[in-house]
């Protein structure tokens, strides 16, 4: 134990205004969205900011009716019914908005997530309710960041969700690994911006190309560590750089701290709070919310409210929907 040495670890966390933030209180968060009243209220704005417009004529005259839990507003020209769940992630709950609401708070404040059965305890709900409401704001997570790519300098590196099986195969043959992609983009200052992450089928320069072509904008500059399949970044009309490690593990070159680093904090994210699911069914939806965090962990305060927004404009996800493979690569 060295004071001294204490003293200073302390005053350089201090300086770090990401870690902090005030964020958004529970109690402030409760003020707000607390009842069911204050959540739908939320929720009809975050539809409809300039007031109700029927989805079926658009037109903006209604009859409010009371039907089940949620309002339902019918149209008083086509006569077209709709609740205010419909067409949203909430669609055909059985719960009260107060609890999702609570839910988006809960997983979007989580630094290095939530499990489900961290989730269930705290909303006091079951186990597969807790499981679901997980997956569909984790696929609004991923869908909302899909609308995006990165530009100017990236660094992108290879990397696998999971490990070695004991009695199977070894390294990169292991049938527990599943390949994804990380990259990131940073500013004129080399501080890094905003992160991708994505599965692929396989280190191929194939795989790399369609990445490429999701996930980053033409024009930008990706260096790598010279592994071949980054070569497809080129046929998806970005410039590479590779840095070849020359004997040395392209972990410890210097030009890759910050994607190291990165990679290094999803691994304790995923270990600490899920332990173990299915990589390569479910992989990205873990990773996205790991992204998704992430590209905004400056607007800590704010996160939640977009979360919801996210949440309300997606629309429907049904639980079978979610619980099916991946699509094949």
């Amino acid at each position: 134990y060295c004071p001294k040495q204490t003293h200073q670890r302390e005053t350089a966390m201090a300086m770090n205004r990401i870690q902090f933030q005030a964020g958004l209180s529970l109690p402030a968060f409760l003020a707000q969205f607390g009842t069911d009243e204050q959540c739908a209220d939320a929720l009809e704005a975050s539809r409809w900011p300039q007031g109700f417009s029927c989805p079926g004529c658009g037109n903006a005259n209604y009859y409010l009716l009371k039907v089940g839990k949620h309002k339902t507003f019918q149209c008083k020209c086509c006569r077209l019914q709709t609740s205010l769940i419909a067409g949203t992630l909430f669609q055909s709950t059985h719960l009260p908005l107060s609890i999702w609401f609570l839910a988006i708070y809960l997983i979007s404040q989580a630094k290095t997530g939530l499990s489900a059965l961290d989730l269930k305890r705290q909303l006091g709900v079951s186990y597969p309710t807790a499981w679901l409401i997980q997956q569909k704001l984790m696929q609004a997570m991923v869908e909302r960041d899909a609308k995006y790519t990165l530009c100017g300098n990236v660094q992108a590196d290879d990397a696998y969700l999971g490990g070695e099986l004991a009695g199977g195969k070894a390294g990169r043959g292991s049938e527990n690994k599943v390949p994804f992609v990380a990259a990131i983009s940073f500013n004129s200052e080399g501080r890094p911006l905003y992160i991708k992450m994505a599965l692929i089928p396989g280190f191929t320069r194939k795989a790399v190309f369609d990445w490429a072509s999701a996930d980053l904008a033409p024009g930008c500059i990706v260096t790598s560590d010279g592994l071949g399949c980054f070569a497809g970044v080129t046929d998806a009309g970005c410039q590479h750089r590779a840095i070849v490690a020359d004997g040395r593990k392209p972990k410890d070159l210097p030009e890759f701290n910050w994607i190291n680093t990165v990679l290094g904090n999803l691994k304790t994210s995923l270990g600490g709070a899920y332990h173990a699911f299915d990589f390569a069914k479910y992989g990205t939806r873990y990773l996205g919310a790991f992204v998704y965090r992430f590209n905004r962990r400056f607007h800590l305060e704010a996160l939640p409210l977009r979360l919801f927004v996210a949440a309300a404009t997606i629309g429907p996800r049904p639980a079978r929907w979610l619980r099916q493979a991946e699509e094949s690569f």
